[in-house]
């Protein structure tokens, strides 16, 4: 192919579209919407960590203040956690309204994350809210479709088309000239929103960031440059196929409306209705009733803790719990803590695999639909994704294990074992211990972890490209001018 046609036809694209004033309209309207969107989603982002920052700030004061304790009845007081967004969640809110935003973790119970912005939301909601991402991924290939509808179909209908061809232009030449001036106009608006975003990032972050999420950033500029391409590739070939203009456009609208609106939410419907998830109060009843099976802790009569009491009692040859050298009850609690999680931690794996099943119809989809996959890509790499919620869930459990475990280990240590008496004043231990607990320090999910949950993703915007081009290939030797 020669280089300097297909420049010479994306410049003509280019000057041809730009003295459209409904495209200097849409452009304005565009760059509105890209200035809304990053100052609500900026300001949404700082507002929501102030307050997270500062209540957690509380929540640990409040901690450390308590007095001297017994520390089973600290395990029990608990403690709340705020969940932590990724910084550049601004770009792309993914299921950010729908995770909720704090936890109370306390002993022998798993809670769930609870206020969420959707449940303080009306319906509306689910429409979707305007971010840089939700342009990106529905408004922009709409634009394009706009300005390239027409690109070769008009040429044919005007028998320009004709003179080109006979001018010696290749068909190849002609196709990538219109994809390459398509892209060109597309970075007008796309190349200052992802300087904006670098600098909102930097400013959001105090300009303390990290190489992982300037690499987040890269592979989210990367990843939207080849759906454009993507986008940009069918709307060419369309036009090129179509006979007029007027069938170019039904067909591109018909395209848009499939890909972003109806396979997005036939398929969440449909993985919800092939793999139903039992409610939370089913799923709570099974775990109570394997729990029930497995005795209670707090009972000192227990069937199943008698067992235990009497191989402890046969092991240190001790003949009663007070000659033992920790205090039984911190270690009957920690067995019962231990036993309690793992139920919970089995049936929550049961359930996991059940959303799995559920996503597994919109992953699959990916490979029809590069919407799709644009958007799980997008939420991902912006840590507003399932997996990162999931992810986080799973922290937050090891640390109330770890809560609950370090208040066992206190009493085994610090707590007589002798029977108090009426008048006898409640074993406690020093305010002090509280401060032992760490401060819970979220993972994000690492970009390696990451890209292996969206290899789907990932594969399916690279075989659409690959695919495309190998189209643009076969078609440049089949065309006709009529």
């Amino acid at each position: 192919m020669r280089v300097h046609i297909i420049r010479l036809i994306s410049i003509q694209l280019w000057k041809q579209s730009l003295q459209n004033k409904a495209v200097i309209f849409l452009l304005s309207v565009l760059s509105i919407l890209f200035a809304f969107a990053a100052y609500t989603g900026g300001q949404d982002y700082k507002v929501q960590e102030d307050i997270r920052v500062k209540h957690q700030v509380d929540v640990r004061h409040q901690w450390e203040s308590k007095p001297d304790k017994h520390p089973h009845r600290m395990a029990h007081y608990g403690y709340l956690i705020f969940r932590a967004r990724h910084p550049l969640s601004f770009f792309d809110y993914g299921l950010e309204r729908y995770m909720g935003n704090s936890v109370f973790l306390e002993a022998h119970k798993q809670n769930t994350v609870n206020f969420s912005e959707a449940g303080f939301s009306s319906g509306m909601l689910r429409f979707g809210e305007v971010s840089m991402a939700m342009i990106l991924q529905t408004l922009i290939p709409l634009f394009i479709f706009f300005l390239g509808f027409s690109c070769i179909s008009a040429e044919r209908e005007n028998n320009t088309l004709k003179v080109l061809i006979s001018q010696g232009v290749r068909w190849k030449e002609l196709l990538a000239g219109k994809i390459l001036g398509l892209l060109g106009l597309v970075s007008l608006v796309f190349i200052p929103v992802m300087i904006l975003s670098a600098i909102l990032w930097f400013s959001l972050t105090g300009f303390k960031s990290t190489i992982d999420e300037f690499l987040r950033l890269f592979w989210i500029a990367a990843a939207y440059f080849i759906y454009f391409f993507i986008v940009c590739s069918v709307c060419v070939i369309v036009s090129a196929v179509s006979q007029t203009s007027k069938s170019s456009l039904i067909k591109l609208i018909g395209l848009w409306l499939l890909f972003i609106v109806i396979i997005p939410r036939t398929a969440q419907a449909f993985g919800g209705y092939l793999y139903p998830a039992p409610s939370k109060i089913d799923f709570d009843t099974k775990v109570e009733n394997e729990l029930v099976k497995t005795g209670d802790s707090h009972n000192p009569n227990d069937v199943y803790y008698k067992g235990i009491k009497d191989s402890l009692l046969q092991a240190y040859q001790v003949k009663t719990v007070e000659e033992l050298p920790f205090n039984y009850s911190g270690y009957i609690m920690a067995e019962g803590e231990k036993i309690s999680s793992g139920i919970y931690n089995k049936h929550w794996q049961k359930q996991l695999v059940i959303y799995e099943e559920q996503n597994s119809i919109n992953r699959s989809l990916a490979f029809v639909n590069p919407f799709q996959a644009m958007k799980d890509l997008s939420a991902a790499l912006t840590g507003s994704d399932f997996n990162s919620y999931i992810s986080y869930q799973e922290q937050v459990e090891e640390y109330r294990y770890q809560l609950a475990q370090l208040m066992n280990k206190l009493q085994m240590e610090n707590i007589s074992n002798k029977k108090q008496q009426a008048n006898d004043k409640p074993y406690t231990i020093s305010k002090d211990h509280w401060k032992e607990l760490p401060d819970f320090r979220y993972r994000f999910i690492s970009q390696t972890m990451l890209f292996q949950n969206e290899i789907t993703s990932v594969l399916s915007l690279l075989l659409w490209t690959l695919g495309l081009v190998v189209i643009i290939h076969l078609m440049s030797k089949t065309l006709k001018i009529n």
